[in-house]
This record gives structure tokens, sequence and C-alpha cells, in this order.
């Protein structure tokens, strides 16, 4: 297991904010202020901003990234992201990454951040995207802006560790060390080096003795500035530039995309979100494969782990109904799904997962027998857990939004050529040429993806139309409203490659839905069923696939998505765009490790040098 994994919180940690006197937040648990009481803006405008130099110090850039310890109100995320609006380079892009073991509510922040009207349109929509407790990494995105800030709701270290990003600045505002001394220890201060760039700045309010010389143990030269208010001093410290710092990887001009459906889709929206526009090739068009269905039901996979996947899934969760509530609301056609109990055993396991901290408070609500007969409206032997958050979503408006123009042409292999990739047809004639090439072709995706070993999975959907209604619900299978009718399935057939509809699956589905909702089904003409049938690709190990293809510098993967593409790619695709261009990603580090195309090739030689 990954030394770096962030540890649970416990609920106790959790800081109840108490208002003082004088209406300024404090916390309970560690006896401080959130902002000074003279005048929080000001203060953070001047020990954060100015003493990170800035805005100087991201002239001539495109990329600025900041590290904050502290997340608290949100107050130094506004006062950057109000200089960056105004003062940021054209074009340029600001990520931030920020940590907050204890974090307070949308209410709570939004009371604090009310005495500066002046910065009030930034807080609503820092609020509209406000994070929850849920454990783990959460981004918040203003692309209009260039701002993307990555949110580490977990204890300072275990954020520090699973950042793969190198800070240009530093705002360290924790809690005083007299009462917080874990904020500021020397394994904190060590991580804070190791994900400094060269020339990073550093700024605090505080002086004392045990930060000013873990800071200099680090490399950091420090030293001590005027403070704000009635602080007499505050600490600048700057991670000194090696003599010769090597020049940063050319950003690809040219970038492709082979595959229309929602990963093409999500790539293409996040390498735009970056500013590099993506030419998008399918010879079938947009939505063709899996991503075509009249529907699509964004949940998440439930694990009782600890690992990758259980993280990934939550966080992609998260990322995904955030996004498409957003972004493409009309897209949305009901929201949350009801998951029945299929097994005895699921009585004691939705128990556990209702109470896992990876998702917040209210996402998981257990229902009994009674309730669930309640919410279907018919009579229910098993009881299930309610996905609160969950969407019924029509894809074709999702693709609509967020892909371009999709050119149709079939990409049957790449090569280099003059530097470049070369996109070639069956006739291995040259249909265009790339700097950085993103495969997301579904079942199509091994085909260009080498030895990649992805497992094909035929799937056909059934489709009722009429005057029928359902709530979405799932077990062995799944039923979900669509327009003009109802969608359930899906057959499950592995290592199948046919996408000719079989009056058989229909049967099997129906017969799948007469366990699911009984009084639903009695009312579905077999006769009268359309139905679809496709290809998905899915990882042998149950988890999907995103990150570069070793030795082929500048061609990425985003696959084996299986039946969660509409879950999982918003997240994974800003994942691959960070990645491609130079910039943090939105996931911890050990989760992108697990899910890179090379990981299979490490298992094999592991198992070689160790059977």
């Amino acid at each position: 297991m990954p030394q770096d994994r962030p540890d649970p919180l416990r609920p106790q940690d959790l800081t109840p904010l108490v208002w003082d006197q004088n209406g300024i937040p404090r916390s309970s648990l560690y006896g401080d202020v959130y902002f000074s009481a003279q005048d929080g803006l000001a203060e953070s405008e001047a020990v954060f901003l100015k003493g990170c130099n800035l805005p100087e110090a991201w002239a001539g850039r495109d990329r600025f990234v900041v590290g904050e310890l502290g997340l608290g109100t949100g107050l130094n995320l506004l006062a950057l992201i109000r200089l960056w609006r105004s003062q940021g380079p054209k074009g340029g892009h600001l990520h931030i990454f920020t940590l907050e073991a204890h974090p307070l509510s949308k209410a709570q922040a939004r009371r604090a951040l009310a005495a500066w009207p002046e910065i009030s349109d930034l807080a609503e929509r820092l609020l509209a995207q406000w994070p929850g407790q849920a454990r783990g990494f959460h981004r918040i995105s203003l692309p209009d802006l260039g701002v993307f800030i990555d949110v580490a709701i977990m204890e300072a270290l275990s954020a520090l560790k699973a950042w793969d990003g190198r800070a240009n600045a530093w705002f360290l505002d924790g809690f005083s060390p007299a009462t917080n001394p874990q904020m500021w220890r020397a394994e904190v201060l060590e991580q804070i080096a190791a994900h400094s760039a060269p020339g990073a700045m550093v700024a605090t309010f505080t002086v004392a003795g045990a930060v000013r010389r873990g800071l200099a143990e680090q490399g950091f030269e420090v030293a001590k500035r005027p403070g704000f208010g009635r602080k007499r001093e505050r600490l600048e410290a700057i991670w000194p530039s090696p003599a010769a710092v090597c020049p940063e990887r050319p950003r690809p001009a040219r970038v492709a995309i082979i595959g229309a459906g929602i990963a093409g889709a999500c790539l293409a929206r996040a390498f735009a979100r970056l500013g590099a526009e993506a030419a998008i090739y399918d010879q079938s068009g947009q939505g063709a494969g899996g991503s075509g269905n009249p529907a699509a039901l964004v949940t998440p996979r439930l694990d009782l782990g600890d690992g990758a996947s259980a993280h990934l899934y939550a966080q992609g969760f998260d990322h995904a109904v955030r996004s498409y509530a957003l972004e493409t609301p009309q897209a949305i056609l009901d929201l949350g799904a009801l998951q029945l109990e299929a097994h005895p055993a699921d009585q004691d396991r939705f128990d556990r997962l209702a109470a896992l901290d990876l998702f917040e408070a209210d996402d998981l609500q257990r229902l009994t027998a009674a309730e669930a007969s309640q919410h279907l409206g018919q009579a229910q032997e098993r009881g299930g857990l309610m996905i609160k958050r969950a969407l019924v979503l029509h894809p074709a408006t999702v693709l609509q939004a967020w892909l371009p123009k999709v050119n149709p042409a079939k990409i049957a292999s790449l090569g280099r050529e003059g530097g470049a990739w070369a996109l070639r047809d069956a006739d291995d004639a040259v249909i265009a040429l790339a700097d950085c090439v993103c495969i997301a072709a579904g079942a199509g995706t091994s085909a260009l993806a080498t030895g990649l070993p992805l497992r094909i999975v035929r799937g056909q959907v059934s489709l009722a139309q009429g005057p029928l209604t359902t709530r979405p619900i799932s077990a062995s299978g799944y039923a979900i409203p669509m327009p003009g009718g109802v969608l359930f399935g899906a057959t499950h057939d592995r290592d199948q490659t046919s996408t000719e509809t079989r009056v058989i699956d229909n049967q099997r589905n129906l017969a799948q839905l007469s366990g699911l909702v009984p009084s639903l089904a009695a009312q579905i003409d077999p006769e009268a069923l359309n139905a679809r049938a496709s290809l998905r690709a899915a990882g042998l190990d149950h988890l999907p696939v995103a990150g570069a293809l070793e030795g082929q510098d500048g061609v990425f993967v985003l696959g084996g998505l299986g039946g969660r593409g509409f879950t999982l790619s918003p997240l994974l695709a800003e994942h691959i765009a960070a990645k491609a261009l130079g910039h943090p990603s939105p996931l911890p580090h050990w989760v992108g490790l697990a899910l890179e195309p090379s990981r299979f090739e490490r298992r094999r030689l592991r198992r070689q040098t160790h059977p």
C-alpha cells in the first residue's frame, strides 16, 4: 500500500467554527482566528500576495502554480484570483493547490466572506463549487479566468505527498505553530521544498523560530519583513534556482484525439480549457459506440476498500455530477438512483458503504425495504442504497456541448514522421500530423495501443417506448427514464464483437427487469421493444487506463472505462490533458500511477522476479 495514502479523518476532528463577539470566525479546536480582525482581505494581500512578489512573479509566464496550507474561508484564494483577473497574463493559467483537514461548510464560508462586497462575485463562484467534507481531492474550475483549484480535504502531510505539482509560490496559512504544530513540522516543510519550482517564493504570517529554522534547514533563504496590523513581522523565503535550470518541455502545438464518444468529448473540453484546441477523428462520427445510447446513468462503482479504485470512483463521481450540473444542466433527465440489495451480504455491505468518508455525508442513503417500496411505488422485499446525486443524462446533449467538429476518418495506425506523429488510414496514407495524440476509441483502443490488455464486452440495451415511468434503479441490471420511454438492460457478454441486435437479448433484459420492477416489466410488450448493441473496453484489473504510453512520447490513452464512461471521463480527461501540457493533475499521484498503461508490464515483470 502506498505510504502517502491519506489517513481517514475522524468525525470528532472536524473543527466547529465559532464566531467571537466581533463577528470574527475562530477555530474552537485551535483557539485561533481565520483572519485578522483588522481587515482579513488586506492581510491576505499584504502577507501573501506581496510576500510572494505578486503580480511581478508571474510576468512573462503562461502558467503559474500556487500552493497553500490552509484553505480556511477561501479568502486568500479570492484575493489571489482577483489579482489574477486584473493583472494576470493574457491567456495564462493559474493553478492553486490548497488543503484543509477541517473544512468549513458553504454557509460558514459565505458568512465569513460577506464582509467584503468587493469580492462578492468571485466569492459566489467559488462557493458554487465549494467542496464538502468528503476525504480526498476536489477540483474547482473557473475556466473563463484560466483558474483551476485543487482542494485536498485531508491532513497536510498526506495531501502534499499525494500532489504531483510544483509551486511557484507558497501561502503558509495554517493556524499558529503554537496551537497547530502538526502543520509546521519538519516533514511538512520537507514536502514544501520537494514541491517547489526553482525560485519559488514562500510567505507566511508567523516568524516562529521553529518555522524559520525549519525552512532554512530545507534550503530556503529566509528573511523577516514588516508585518500586518498588530503583527510586527512576517516571513518571506525563496527556494534558490539552480545554476542551470533545465528548459521546460515544449508544449504540443497540434493535438489529435481519436474517438468521438464521451471520453473524446471530455478530452476535447479539457485541452481547450488549457488553451490547446484538438482535432477529433472518428470514422462513425459523434457517439457511435457506447456513448450513443439515448440515456446514461452516472453512478460510482462502490468499493469498501481504501485503494485506488475507491478513491478514483468517489472523486470521479463527485467531479462528474458537478461538471454536468454546472455546464450542461439541460442534459440531466433525472436525479438519484436506487441500488437494490441483490444478495443477503449486501445488507451489511450497504450499511458500511453509507458510512464511507470518501463521499459526502448525504450522498449514500440507506433505505429499508419499506422505504424502497415507497420510493418506487411498488412493494419491495429488499432494501437498498440511494445514491442521491446520481444522474440520468441525455448523452447526445453532452457530446454536442463538448465536442468540436468531428473529422470522419478511420485512423488505422500511428507512426513517427518528421518529429511528429502521423495518423494513417488503412491504406497507410497520412490523415494528419500531431505533436500529441490521445487514443479514446473505446473498443478500438487496443488496435492503436498495441499490446494494451483490454477486454471487449458487448452490451445490448432494450428501449421501451410509450407512457412508461420509472425511477432510476439498478442491481444486477438497471432501468432509467429516457425521452419517450424507458431504457433497461444491459447484457454483458465478454469477447463478443457483433453489434447486431438480438431478440434473445431483449428477452434476457426483460427477464432481468422483471426481477427489479415487476409492475413496469408487465406493462412492456416484448414484441414492441427496440434495442441497441455496442462494444465497450474494460481493464482486466477493473480499473480504467489513463496516461502516457511507455516508449511512445506524446501518445496517451483514455480507455478501459467499461460502463462508467460518463462517470469517469470528465476527471480522467483533465488528468491526461494536464500530463500532456505540463500542468498539475487533479488526481492524487498514487491514484494516477495505478491507472498508467505501463502498470500491466510492471506487474508482469514483478511476477517474473517474484513468482
